[in-house]
């Protein structure tokens, strides 16, 4: 931990006493103009030098206003009861002490603050505050008036967190359009989006080995796993569909797709890995940020091209031929319908 300085100037204290000054007619004001003209000064006067006029402030000397005796002795005036004026000391209405007070004030927001800093090493910054501000809400009792903000990186950490549960909907669902317009079919765009969750749990696997959480370097790499896996379904789901075409049955369409298309599905997802390997492997100064991201896309480039090759093409031919088998009984219905009709 560490604790910004925020003491240590040496501050002149003095407090009226209420009490003590209104035996003499005196009100907090009138100590307060008094003192402010002994040692700050006050002006007595305007003095013209030719057409300016120039004011004329006084003050005690040095002598009187430079130790704490001499404020002390500060000599303020009152209204006897004949009418006359006299005057006391200072410490007759008021006490006057030496006290260190702040040598800085931080202000943020128009409100005062003190700063207490402390870093993380060894464990991710977002367990580290939840644990800080458990600890703290069951140990510390504030006074009144009081609060505690956690800022800094956390402060970061927590507006990119909630900007990401905007944008990243928003992509998907900008994905999900251009999809249906490239397909004209929901559940077509759907398929393509099937290697989504094998190729982020390559990421997640990738996370857990080397000991990493999921920070916003590592959104951002699960992001680009989400972009990788979209255009590998647009490569298998359009070949799929020209094959369909040419008059192939399911099974022999998405069995050549598959073959056609492993070559560039690999070279794409080792091209990935290879070129983010050296990051995901970095411990240099300034890597905690790479790293994450380098590390989740090396994984899911790693294990997502081995459920591409072996787990999605079972899955999307399981649903194209539901969707074919939908197609046909309704198919048959309608004629069904139609000769009954007859």
């Amino acid at each position: 931990l560490g604790v910004f300085n925020t003491l240590g100037q040496p501050n002149l204290n003095i407090k009226v006493d209420r009490d003590r000054a209104a035996r003499y007619g005196l009100n907090t004001g009138d100590v307060t103009a008094a003192v402010q003209a002994a040692l700050g000064g006050t002006r007595a006067t305007t003095v013209f030098e030719g057409d300016r006029q120039v004011g004329l402030t006084v003050r005690y000397p040095n002598a009187n206003r430079l130790t704490l005796d001499g404020v002390k002795a500060l000599r303020v005036g009152y209204t006897t009861t004949g009418g006359d004026t006299s005057f006391i000391p200072l410490t007759d209405v008021a006490s006057v002490s030496l006290d260190t007070g702040a040598t800085y004030i931080y202000r943020e927001s128009n409100e005062r603050f003190v700063p207490i800093k402390f870093s993380a090493r060894g464990r991710d910054l977002g367990s580290t505050v939840a644990e800080v501000q458990q600890k703290v809400a069951e140990q510390v009792k504030l006074p009144q008036g009081y609060r505690i903000v956690y800022a800094g990186e956390f402060e970061s950490l927590q507006m990119a967190k909630a900007r990401m549960a905007v944008a990243i909907p928003i992509a998907v669902a900008l994905i999900l359009g251009l999809l249906y317009a490239l397909f004209s079919n929901f559940a077509y765009s759907l398929m393509t989006l099937a290697a989504v969750p094998f190729t982020m749990t390559g990421g997640v696997i990738a996370l857990y080995v080397t000991g990493q959480v999921v920070s916003v370097s590592a959104i951002i790499g699960f992001i680009s796993l989400l972009g990788v896996s979209v255009m590998d379904g647009i490569l298998i789901l359009t070949y799929y569909k020209e094959l369909r075409l040419a008059g192939r049955d399911d099974l022999q369409a998405i069995t050549q797709a598959y073959e056609h298309r492993m070559r560039p599905l690999l070279m794409t997802a080792l091209s990935a890995c290879i070129g983010l390997f050296p990051a995901a492997l970095s411990h240099s100064i300034g890597s905690e940020v790479q790293r994450p991201l380098a590390t989740v896309v090396v994984g899911g480039m790693l294990i997502g091209p081995l459920f591409l090759l072996l787990v999605v093409p079972a899955l999307r031919l399981a649903v194209l031929r539901r969707l074919k088998f939908a197609k046909r009984r309704i198919g048959l219905g309608g004629k069904r319908a139609q000769t009954a009709t007859k």
